[in-house]
């Protein structure tokens, strides 16, 4: 168990690392020479430069070790969005621009806004024939259902590995293994996933996969994309040549190096278990408030196929946002959203089959590296308290 977070102590209980988590302090550490002395441009060819273009290619090591991504490259960006984008609009302008019309690409309801906004712009802008597939009630895609989707015009897939409400893990070898048939390109957002499972590229099969700092204990505004060797993309942003020629504008440095030490943090806490140890404060948490409310706690998502750290969970008769607004010392997220003074239930729980009065009693726990077996306690004993 690492020592409490300086950012946590005093604070309510944070339960919400699928949103963003806490920057772990050796990520600081790694990160502080970057932004005082070695200042370098990594693109330039004096020593400055030199120290910051090793900081960088060590950077870029780590990442790719974390995803064992031997058979690859790790092309940096801004944010997870951006990292999708690249994925999703670079392999398929770069189908159109080797003359492959028309074009069809295959996702899914449930992805990240990220993905539908780039699948979205792609309808729109080149008239790329996009196939949304449903899931079922645990929000799983049915790789049938995929496979049956597939055209003699489609080149690319795009399926996240773990949903970021519920947690549900998507069956990405079994799809890959279908899209490999088809010649296909498969891309998975592992934003989620990346440091609670093990992620490893090849055994999942796929030609891109998106990591998110943020949601690993790096700073936000650092991502990075691996890219298989022999897929073509076209940039987002052209420029001076940075990162293979796929992400122009000099590389912020400071920022990948902790995304890199993130990275070996990971690595290293996931080879000590700390994926049972999730599991073990989130299964407490469900059992002690199916216990205290009895018949009223119901699990949205998998039973299984989940990470290990997400419990989402809808409890009749209590509307989350009020819960969550009462529960001042717990930090956690609702699986509804308020505009406009309405409630509005979340579309991936709707696309479950959740009634929209069920899915606005749902509430998302996700534990992480600075959760104790006090907080998954304590978190329980107040929801159910304010629940009763």
């Amino acid at each position: 168990m690492a020592a409490p977070h300086p950012g946590l102590v005093g604070r309510p209980v944070y339960l919400d690392y699928n949103g963003t988590t806490p920057i772990d302090p050796a990520v600081v550490e790694a990160m502080a020479p970057y932004l005082s002395v070695e200042f370098g441009n990594p693109s330039s060819t004096h020593a400055y430069g030199v120290g910051a273009s090793v900081a960088l290619a060590r950077a870029r090591e780590q990442v790719s070790s974390l995803v064992s991504g031997r058979g690859g490259r790790v092309v940096f960006t801004s944010s997870g969005s951006e990292a999708d984008a690249l994925a999703i609009r670079g392999a398929v302008l770069a189908a159109i621009d080797a003359a492959r019309t028309p074009v069809h690409v295959v996702t899914q309801v449930t992805e990240h806004p990220a993905v539908l906004a780039a699948c979205r712009y792609l309808e729109q802008r080149h008239a790329v024939l996009v196939t949304y597939l449903g899931v079922d009630a645990h929000g799983r895609v049915d790789p049938d259902e995929l496979g049956a989707a597939l055209t003699q015009d489609t080149v690319l897939v795009s399926i996240m590995h773990a949903n970021n409400e519920t947690g549900t893990l998507q069956p990405v070898a079994e799809i890959a293994a279908i899209t490999r048939d088809h010649g296909v390109l498969l891309h998975c957002d592992a934003a989620q996933s990346i440091g609670k499972v093990e992620v490893d590229v090849d055994a999942l099969g796929v030609d891109l996969l998106t990591i998110v700092g943020h949601k690993m204990h790096a700073p936000k505004g650092i991502a990075a994309l691996y890219v298989r060797e022999g897929v073509a993309l076209v940039p987002l942003v052209g420029g001076g040549g940075q990162e293979s020629g796929l992400r122009a504008g000099t590389e912020n440095v400071p920022y990948i190096v902790g995304l890199g030490a993130a990275a070996k943090l990971a690595a290293e806490a996931l080879s000590r278990g700390e994926s049972r140890r999730l599991v073990a404060l989130r299964d407490r948490m469900h059992v002690e408030l199916e216990a205290g409310l009895p018949g009223r706690v119901h699990l949205n998502g998998h039973p299984g196929e989940r990470l290990p750290n997400t419990l989402n969970v809808s409890i009749d008769g209590v509307p989350a946002l009020g819960l969550l607004a009462s529960a001042v010392d717990l930090a956690a997220s609702a699986g509804s959203a308020c505009h406009a003074g309405h409630d509005e239930p979340s579309p991936v729980l709707t696309a479950m089959g959740l009634p929209a009065a069920v899915a606005l009693t749902a509430i998302r726990l996700s534990v992480g590296r600075w959760t104790t077996a006090e907080d998954a306690a304590r978190a329980a004993a107040a929801l159910i308290t304010l629940a009763e």
